[in-house]
């Protein structure tokens, strides 16, 4: 499916990243499904990520985190190249999952516990990027301002 976003292009300043997203989003080919992994809703202000690394040791998983991206990747070694499998069910290739973040989206906390791992994310918006109420002052009228006449005018 070819998704047109030129008409939301040409009337919205500041929006580029979010198309970039969306159409090569649109682009690509059928993501890949590994590892698999939960998306959670904590709070208003709080996420979680769980995905599901069986197998993969602490010294073997990489998270980094930058600005608007959180990049999660896995190295698995050959250690059992030379072993002789009669059936392989366990996935243990390597691996590497990109999650778009918004804008004040940090990452709180990684565990990585029987074979999940667990990423807490928070949004911290800055004081001054908050909503803030105005209050409304009542009183006198506003007085006119009188033009300043020149001196020089008046002599």
């Amino acid at each position: 499916m070819r998704l047109d976003l030129t008409p939301y292009r040409r009337s919205t300043i500041g929006f580029d990243r979010l198309f970039d997203m969306l159409e090569s989003n649109a682009r690509a080919p059928t993501a890949e499904n590994y590892p698999p992994f939960n998306l959670e809703r904590l709070a208003e202000d709080r996420y979680r990520i769980t995905l599901a690394v069986a197998g993969f040791a602490r010294d073997e998983i990489e998270i980094t985190a930058q600005q608007n991206l959180l990049l999660v990747a896995g190295k698995k070694d050959d250690r059992a190249a030379g072993a002789s499998f009669l059936h392989v069910g366990i996935a243990n290739r390597s691996f590497e999952r990109r999650f778009e973040l918004a804008d004040f989206v940090f990452v709180e906390d990684a565990r990585l516990n029987d074979g999940l791992l667990v990423i807490d994310l928070v949004r911290e918006v800055p004081e001054a990027m908050k909503p803030k109420s105005i209050a409304i002052k009542t009183g006198a009228p506003l007085a006119a301002v009188e033009p300043k006449t020149d001196v020089a005018e008046a002599a």
